[in-house]
């Protein structure tokens, strides 16, 4: 079936997919390229539990993934699914180390409805099968387990899977077997990994075993592997459920034999002038060693890297002791935090103004200021000497030296550097510029005068 893009690019073709529900299934990348079954005329089949074998299309039928098909056996036939063809075929014989003298077989035919009719019989008649052969075992004192069994496609052949851990003579169970079923006997034998792929089940990481999804050739796990990874060695977290070690043990190993390289020997005592420290626990992949002063058990723990446990046992190879195991690190100067944000703040501009009077205005603000110079413009026009509104400007002065002397002296002569600076800076600082003995601002000792001389 293919799947027409929209874009016009191209079609999606899904033949190298098939049905995932066999850890044994193989993603034909292949597929949608044109002529590839022609490529190679050998065929993979596959079969019950983790059987599959090779075969030659020698009839050249148009085969795909997922076809069932009839192959050639002996004796008869059986009935097997296709899993791969075309030009990764003699790759996958390649893997599976087949030797190139071995008997190829032959695909019959696709499989007819009379086929599939046999197969599904046969296939009924396992379960009973499995559970009298037991039985039987059991009657002849055997120390073997019957783990599985499949009969071929046509029903004339059975294969029985058992499990045991020493040499087994079953030489009688097979006369046995052949005269209770009435078939030709094969005996097979599989370990405890094999078949707790095929009984399945979830394994304490939650996810389902190994074993029964993707693995298909299983490798010797020993206790070394647990070792290099400083794995507490207890027999209960080691074991999956088939009563082995773990699968798992050997994913990692590479990584921790390779990571390990870059740590000290634990046999190396680093000493200082503190005393003598001795190597407790390695956090390998992270290349830090503890260190403690006690060989038995922690005693001033001391974790430093691998690159400065290294500089110390070169430093101790001179005869040299450092002060204590740490780096001594210069601690950098603290950056002031910078806001980014300042500009956008909603108070930016409150910062720079002064407290706020009920009236809206700085207290002693501009507008103190400009009626001081519009007072100032006014006592100089009008002059001493004309006489006409002087007691208006000695009102004036008296109640502005009375608000002057009503404010502390600190907002006073912040008053007066705010003044200068709105003018320029003309006005000299108050230090410098000679005092008037009223303390009048606005001059108000100009009229005083003027009264002083009618007076005389």
């Amino acid at each position: 079936m293919d799947y027409k893009l929209h874009n016009g690019s191209g079609n999606l073709c899904c033949k190298g997919c098939s049905r995932q529900d066999n850890k044994l299934n193989t993603y034909d990348w292949l597929a949608d390229i044109p002529g590839n079954t022609e490529e190679s005329d050998m065929v993979e089949v596959q079969f019950k539990n983790t059987r599959k074998g090779y075969f030659r299309n020698s009839n050249k039928i148009t085969l795909e993934k997922g076809d069932v098909v009839a192959v050639e056996a002996s004796p008869g036939h059986d009935i097997g699914v296709v899993t791969l063809t075309g030009r990764l075929v003699p790759l996958q014989m390649k893997k599976a180390n087949l030797k190139p003298d071995v008997e190829i077989k032959r695909i019959y035919r696709k499989a007819k409805p009379v086929d599939m009719e046999k197969f599904h019989e046969a296939k009924a008649k396992e379960h009973d099968t499995m559970i009298r052969t037991r039985q039987i075992a059991l009657n002849l004192s055997l120390n073997m387990k019957i783990g599985d069994v499949e009969y071929q496609g046509d029903g004339n052949k059975a294969i029985f899977y058992y499990i045991a851990d020493e040499r087994v003579d079953f030489r009688q169970l097979i006369k046995v077997l052949a005269e209770t079923f009435k078939v030709r006997i094969e005996m097979k034998q599989i370990g405890a990994r094999q078949e707790a792929g095929r009984i399945g089940g979830i394994g304490p990481c939650g996810r389902e075993l190994c074993c029964a999804t993707w693995m298909t050739s299983f490798v010797s796990v020993s206790t070394s592997a647990a070792r290099y990874q400083d794995i507490s060695l207890n027999p209960q977290k080691l074991a999956g459920q088939c009563a082995k070690l773990k699968c798992c043990l050997n994913y990692e190993v590479d990584c921790y034999v390779e990571a390990q390289k870059r740590l000290p020997s634990r046999e190396i005592e680093l000493e200082t002038k503190d005393g003598t420290f001795y190597f407790f626990k390695a956090d390998i992949l992270s290349n830090h060693v503890s260190y403690s002063t006690d060989k038995n058990f922690a005693a001033n723990l001391v974790t430093i890297s691998g690159k400065r446990a290294f500089e110390i046992i070169g430093m101790n190879r001179k005869g040299v002791k450092p002060d204590s195991l740490l780096e001594e690190e210069s601690k950098p100067a603290p950056k002031k935090p910078t806001d980014l944000l300042e500009q956008e703040s909603l108070t930016r501009f409150d910062k720079r103004r002064g407290n706020k009077t009920e009236g809206g205005r700085p207290e002693g603000g501009r507008g103190e200021g400009n009626r001081g110079d519009r007072n100032r413009k006014k006592k100089k026009k009008n002059g001493p000497g004309d006489g006409q509104q002087p007691q208006q400007g000695g009102q004036q002065g008296q109640q502005s030296q009375q608000n002057q002397q009503q404010r502390p002296r600190r907002d006073r002569d912040r008053d007066r550097e705010r003044d200068n600076k709105q003018r320029g800076g003309d006005r000299p600082p108050r230090n410098d510029r000679p005092r008037n003995h009223n303390n009048n601002r606005n001059g108000n000792d100009r009229p005083k005068q003027a009264e002083k001389k009618q007076g005389e």
